[in-house]
């Protein structure tokens, strides 16, 4: 860490400790060339990830509101909050790992009801009749025929 005061090139850390919201870690640093003490916060950065929706309008990745789609998916299903953060952490940390950084609507949406239709078949059904916008009854049986034969495949 470069001295703020005289640039020397290497200062020495004095006492580290995390801030009180704890999202950040303080220094204390040293310069040995000139002794003087200032502080430095480090953080860790992460590139936002965006979502384009149908309309192709952008807006940033918000896990709360993927996370209350999921929680009125499993309303009276028995489904601890806990479990739902879950998936939301998982498909966040998939997207980040697969270096994701924009993704449509549509891929969000498939992504979060492969995790639904692994967890619970109902909450799966309704998180895709608000998703895949069923607009008839036809669509909501063909949705649920389809799941019926991809269950008695196994």
């Amino acid at each position: 860490m470069k001295c703020p005061f005289c640039e020397y090139e290497e200062t020495k850390v004095i006492d580290s400790r995390l801030t009180e919201e704890g999202d950040a870690v303080r220094r204390r640093r040293e310069c040995p060339s000139c002794n003087k003490r200032f502080t430095t916060y480090e953080r860790n950065y992460e590139i936002p990830i965006t979502v384009v929706k149908k309309n192709k309008e952008t807006q940033p990745f918000d896990r709360q509101k993927l996370l209350n789609g999921l929680v009125r998916a499993s309303v009276k299903r028995g489904i601890p909050v806990q479990r739902l953060e879950e998936i939301v952490g998982d498909i966040e940390d998939e997207l980040r790992n697969q270096y994701k950084y924009e993704i449509t609507s549509k891929e969000l949406g498939e992504i979060t009801l492969n995790k639904l239709k692994e967890l619970d078949k109902v909450a799966y059904v309704r998180f895709a009749s608000v998703y895949k916008e069923f607009d008839d009854i036809k669509k909501f049986t063909e949705e649920l025929t389809e799941l019926e034969n991809k269950k008695n495949k196994f």
